[in-house]
């Protein structure tokens, strides 16, 4: 098949779980805003299940993409700020990785459980990449459990999007991931003074 015919399919097939949600998008909707056959669309995927985890597999993984972009030569730390940020942009605009992160997309197609979990995993590639890093330049400590604080911080992130996007903009997200970020990195306790010899 075309890539450009699979792409154009599994664009509209993203807008159309989107706007009516996986129950109420029917194939026949998808073909028709594709501009395609149904049998077309069934030559993408086996099922409309399997269509939905393609966008989902499509839509992480330009998230992975976007994130990765702000990953360079700065302190790991640093760039956990700028690395949430972006995720939360990403996922401002892109609901149906919200959905597969909070769990949403498992209850809607708990046999695809497995696969969908790897998706949430494969979510985190960057933010264990980039705890390496920080492990690796010194700022984060040698004995850190990268996979677990990795989803540890995802679910921090995710419960911070979830239960506070409604109070508005993009940017006090962002501001509420770092401060957040800053208790996750520099705690409550205050630091003694350090006495200069």
């Amino acid at each position: 098949m075309d890539w450009t015919k699979k792409d154009t399919i599994l664009d509209e097939a993203a807008k159309c779980f989107t706007r009516f949600g996986f129950k109420k998008t029917s194939v026949d909707e998808i073909a028709r805003q594709a501009g395609v056959g149904k049998g077309t669309v069934y030559l993408v995927a086996e099922s409309k299940e399997d269509l939905y985890y393609q966008v989902l597999n499509r839509e992480v993984r330009a998230w992975i993409a976007q994130s990765a972009r702000v990953i360079d030569r700065r302190p790991a730390d640093v760039i956990l700020v700028d690395l949430l940020a972006v995720a939360t942009m990403h996922l401002e605009s892109n609901p149906l990785v919200m959905d597969l992160l909070v769990g949403g997309a498992q209850k809607l197609l708990p046999k695809w459980r497995a696969q969908l979990e790897e998706l949430r995993t494969l979510g985190r590639a960057n933010m264990v990449e980039l705890l390496r890093l920080g492990v690796k330049q010194g700022l984060f400590r040698a004995d850190l459990n990268v996979e677990l604080v990795a989803g540890l911080l995802q679910d921090f992130h995710l419960a911070t999007y979830v239960l506070r996007s409604h109070e508005g903009a993009p940017a006090m997200m962002a501001e509420r991931a770092r401060v957040g970020l800053d208790l996750v990195l520099n705690g409550l306790r205050v630091r003694p003074p350090v006495l200069e010899a």
